[in-house]
């Protein structure tokens, strides 16, 4: 059961309403996962929303490998709605069905691709040490720029603070789902 009530449009402040209409006139056609806690605070809802548009829709990474970041973090963070979500995206833009299982159960991906293997170590090594290695940066450089280095982080920045919401307010899965990450 989430800590917050679904949105009723109809309750909404002026402010509120405001940000929640544009969301829904937005590429994202709905106000699903962490909308309804972060409408409670609007103009944090407004700024999140915006960044968030930017990092699914308009950063410089192809969507295979965004949504590879945005599935690792969710499977970091346990953020089965996110993972659910996002697995789902990554598979339709050419993860492999391998591969998503592998970071659902935390073991190392069969990737195909050496692109994949980069965002993977990138993201694991700094979520394992708050830090990455010389030699991890320099080939994620290599292989993005510095704009998709910047783009990535951007992404999984994100996404840790929409995985934080999901989990903190308990925005749970839809009824029948199971959930990818019970014991």
């Amino acid at each position: 059961m989430a800590r917050v009530a679904p949105i009723d449009l109809e309750k909404l402040s002026a402010e509120q309403r405001e940000v929640a209409d544009a969301i829904l006139a937005g590429p994202r056609g709905g106000l699903r996962g962490p909308f309804p806690a972060w409408l409670i605070s609007p103009q944090l809802c407004d700024r999140a929303q915006r960044l968030g548009e930017f990092c699914r829709y308009g950063s410089s990474l192809p969507a295979d490998l965004s949504e590879l970041a945005i599935t690792i973090t969710g499977a970091r963070w346990k953020a089965s709605v996110e993972f659910i979500a996002h697995s789902r995206l990554a598979l339709e833009a050419g993860i492999s069905p391998e591969v998503i299982e592998a970071l659902r159960v935390g073991a190392p991906p069969p990737f195909a691709k050496d692109s994949e293997r980069i965002v993977y170590d990138l993201l694991t090594e700094h979520f394992a040490t708050n830090r990455v290695s010389d030699a991890t940066y320099r080939r994620a450089v290599g292989a993005f720029g510095e704009r998709g280095v910047v783009d990535l982080v951007g992404i999984v920045g994100y996404y840790c603070l929409v995985a934080m919401t999901l989990n903190v307010f308990e925005i749970g899965l839809p009824e029948g789902q199971p959930d990818p990450f019970a014991p």
